[in-house]
């Protein structure tokens, strides 16, 4: 199929996802060539007239997408959840929504609908299979429509769910951890060309068709792809700590089940089985487009890291540790407040005002209370507000204890001294739940 030429009159494109870590890549790509983007945004900003509010989780009918495409010349989604969640299911998410976003598109303005789905098997779990369940409706339908299968997306100004994951494994200080031998392999895409790839494809005339797997130039190992980045990150040694393949999947079935991050089965079954293209993907884009992906080690040549990006990745994997820590002290600090004696309150409490105070019933209370926000902590309930009421019942107890009993800054096991440490915890933590 021959490069068609590019179109020279400015488009109108509706990003779906345009908040996430690719749709913000393709939002500043477009953007770039000179395009006016509008942004599918889950609540928009009153009186910003490049952002339309849409939620995938309830727009399952054609009839509400209809008057947003007015004007619009090309529609891209890329709108992705690797792991499901009481607002959000696979099947909604990848398959019912964009059906009617794409239903919509047939018949209207819109000349093109692009289509960011993923590389992989249905085998490999329910997020590969309603993709590609989506990508095979959007085929048949009458509608222009360019369907991208990216491998591993990766950019050098930033990381999100698994290209954040694998950074942080590059970042393990004394040794890098790697499941099995590290020959898992992948071919992995930089954001900013897969940006690019898309201005290509908006920009083409007339719009091409088809499914169009996309990485790098070449496929890579596991092992050889993190140490890129372990080197690029200016972390020294090259030494390898091989993870028994039993020992890894017993932490994905923990992470699957009990975890909100990025590992879990999909990620697994992905890089178990590899994520390359086919021999001839990149030739087809070649030809379709005049799309040539950079490799990962001229990218990184290119562009050097910073302290932040060293912070990020070695901070990664600190976080559930910190959390989990956090939410042991509150329970075990609870339990201690409910089994504590009244004879023991009693005598702390001895010639204080506190003595007034109904002081057995204040120290269950305490203690229900801190419970409670440890186990919400743990559970990984509304985790911000939780450590934001943390901080507030942490700083109650400083004022009121601290004040009407004094002794207790010089108790010899930590008493509210140990507070000095927590308060910047928390707020290092309340930081670092904003993990991308």
């Amino acid at each position: 199929m021959a490069t068609t030429e590019p179109t020279t009159k400015p488009l109108t494109i509706l990003v779906l996802g345009a908040p996430g870590f690719v749709g913000s890549h393709l939002v500043a790509a477009l953007r770039q060539a000179g395009h006016r983007v509008v942004r599918g945004v889950r609540h928009a900003a009153s009186g910003d007239a490049d952002a339309i509010s849409c939620d995938f989780e309830r727009d399952l009918a054609p009839e509400i997408w209809r008057p947003r495409l007015l004007g619009i010349d090309v529609v891209v989604n890329a709108i992705g959840i690797l792991r499901e969640r009481d607002d959000g299911r696979f099947d909604v998410i990848h398959y019912q929504a964009p059906l009617a976003v794409a239903k919509a598109c047939a018949g209207s303005s819109v000349r093109c609908f692009v289509q960011i789905s993923s590389l992989g098997e249905p085998a490999d779990g329910e997020f590969i299979a309603s993709k590609h369940r989506f990508d095979a409706e959007l085929s048949q339908m009458p509608l222009a429509s360019v369907i991208l299968r990216p491998s591993v997306v990766y950019s050098w100004s930033g990381s999100y769910g698994g290209t954040s994951l694998l950074r942080a494994l590059a970042a393990t200080p004394l040794a890098l951890p790697i499941p099995g031998d590290g020959r898992q392999r992948l071919q992995p895409i930089e954001a900013e060309d897969l940006g690019r790839l898309v201005v290509m494809i908006a920009e083409s005339a007339p719009a091409q068709r088809g499914i169009y797997e996309v990485g790098g130039p070449e496929p890579m190992a596991l092992r050889e792809y993190l140490l890129y980045w372990r080197h690029w990150l200016r972390i020294d040694g090259e030494r390898v700590l091989p993870v028994p393949l039993t020992l890894a999947k017993m932490g994905v079935w923990f992470a699957e089940r009990f975890g909100k991050g990025p590992m879990g089965t999909t990620i697994w079954q992905m890089l178990v089985r590899g994520n390359v293209c086919d021999a001839d993907a990149l030739m087809r884009l070649d030809q379709s487009f005049g799309f040539r992906p950079r490799n990962l080690e001229q990218v990184l040549s290119e562009h050097p890291s910073h302290v932040q990006d060293r912070w990020h990745a070695r901070l990664y994997l600190i976080v559930p540790v910190l959390r989990v820590a956090v939410a042991m002290v509150w329970i075990v600090s609870g339990i201690v407040g409910l089994r504590a004696s009244s004879m023991q309150i009693g005598t702390l409490i001895a010639g204080s005002v506190l003595g007034g105070m109904h002081p057995v019933e204040l120290a269950r209370a305490c203690g229900v209370l801190d419970i409670a926000l440890g186990a919400a902590l743990l559970l990984g309930w509304r985790m911000r507000q939780i450590v934001v009421a943390m901080l507030a019942s942490l700083l109650a107890y400083a004022l009121v204890f601290g004040t009407l009993l004094p002794v207790l800054w010089l108790d010899p096991l930590g008493g509210l001294l140990k507070n000095l440490i927590l308060l910047p915890t928390l707020l290092v933590l309340f930081v670092l739940l904003d993990r991308r």
